[in-house]
């Protein structure tokens, strides 16, 4: 065998191509029920708080399985848990699909029945983590962080994107054709990354049964990290370490964060302001888009000035932003400006925050990585029933208010960055 020949099928590129469409087209699924939920709220008479358990049930299910799915690469390689998620997630959209198919105006019987579409739409979240461990086996150490900014930061446009053309569609085609052809894509994309997508070389080498010699395998296909097949051991290590939990109390401000409001914003700016489908998709967008892009400076910042230092500044813009939501009452222009300031804070948070990760667990940053971006993403399933809640107590003014749930969890994560920063050697 000649070591200089790599007999891996396709290149790091095409495996960075199709995992981050796979990811994006996922990642889609978080906005999936924006869009629905200020209908649903009319036709199936929802509470405040049913509403928001409703627009938060994908992020249920998109952050919960990133750990075990992410821990799945380790065993299988990429492409096997990245098929069974978006299959998933297709089949949630089919049966959204479905529903409106066959009850244009749904009733409150129907109301478990789309909660259970919305977990399994939100599935396809949960291909981050495993594309994250994905791409990082097709490259070198020293190529990495550029291959993984552009998989992530690709990435995270997508709930922008589809908050913004969702609405349009539905307003052009309806309902049901709009998921009709939502659904179509997905299933081209299963379809796509099946035929077309690859493991790294270590998995394909091992399906031919060809001896691995980790520098062959450096040498003829440049993977250099191979899988330890140790994921529970790290995941131990890593949740043994307190600030292990305080970077997932921070993610889930933060990432959890924007998962909730990517949802929460159509239903608030509709319900608040009475403005239409498509412009409330538009606003929701400014957030969105905003905020996965103000993630690739955050890293830049986090570089420059240091992790804890661009974290603290970082949450305290998002007190300020939630404050200035809880202040805006019926104010629209101090509303879009608190949305800049949440999507500003947040965006450089995620980046600080994955910083942190590997200063912290340097032994066991797989584990960390897990922990921190599963348990952090359910924030998107928590916070929106919260404010749900503050709008059933407090009437149609609540969606305003319920914003202090921002300020009162920025607040506690400032004094967190404090203690994590005095607490934690100067060597780390």
């Amino acid at each position: 065998m000649n070591e200089n020949v790599c007999y891996a099928k396709s290149s790091p590129q095409e495996a960075l191509t199709w995992s981050t469409i796979a990811f994006f087209g996922g990642f889609a699924g978080v906005s999936a029920f924006g869009p629905i939920v200020p209908t649903l709220k009319q036709t199936m008479t929802l509470s405040p708080l049913l509403m928001g358990l409703l627009a938060a049930s994908p992020a249920l299910t998109g952050s919960l399985l990133r750990i075990p799915f992410g821990a799945m690469v380790d065993r299988t390689g990429g492409k096997k848990p990245i098929l069974i998620l978006l299959t998933m997630a297709a089949l949630g959209v089919a049966g959204i699909t479905l529903m409106f198919g066959l009850y244009p105006e749904p009733r409150p019987a129907h109301f478990p029945f789309f909660l259970l579409f919305g977990i399994l739409s939100g599935c396809g979240i949960a291909t981050f983590s495993v594309g994250i461990p994905s791409v990082s086996y097709w490259y070198p150490q020293k190529a990495q962080g550029s291959a993984l900014a552009i998989y992530a930061g690709l990435g995270n446009l997508a709930p922008g994107l589809f908050a913004l053309l969702l609405p349009s569609l539905v307003v052009w085609l309806g309902f049901t054709l709009s998921y009709v052809l939502w659904l179509g894509i997905l299933v081209l994309l299963v379809v796509l990354v099946l035929i077309y997508m690859q493991d790294a070389p270590y998995f394909q080498y091992r399906k031919m049964g060809i001896e691995i010699d980790p520098d062959a395998l450096l040498l003829a296909c440049g993977e250099e990290l191979l899988p330890s097949g140790k994921a529970m051991d790290s995941l131990r290590k890593a949740g043994s370490d307190w600030r292990t939990w305080v970077l997932t109390y921070f993610y889930f401000i933060t990432f959890g964060g924007f998962i909730a409001l990517t949802v929460w914003f159509p239903t608030y700016w509709s319900e608040l302001y009475a403005v239409g489908l498509v412009q409330a998709g538009l606003l929701t967008a400014l957030y969105s888009l905003s905020s996965s892009l103000l993630r690739v400076l955050g890293g830049y910042a986090a570089d420059r000035i240091g992790g804890e230092i661009t974290t603290l500044l970082s949450f305290v813009v998002v007190a300020l932003g939630a404050l200035m939501m809880i202040l805006s009452g019926d104010a629209f222009t101090l509303a879009v400006a608190g949305t800049l300031l949440l999507a500003l804070g947040m965006g450089f948070a995620n980046a600080a925050v994955f910083k942190l990760v590997p200063k912290y667990s340097p032994t066991a940053v797989g584990g960390a990585a897990g922990i921190v971006g599963g348990f952090g993403a359910f924030g998107g399933f928590v916070i929106p029933p919260l404010m749900g809640f503050i709008v059933k107590i407090k009437g149609n003014v609540g969606y305003s208010h319920g914003f202090v749930v921002f300020l009162a969890l920025a607040l506690l994560a400032v004094g967190l960055v404090f203690t994590l920063n005095r607490r934690t050697p100067k060597n780390g």
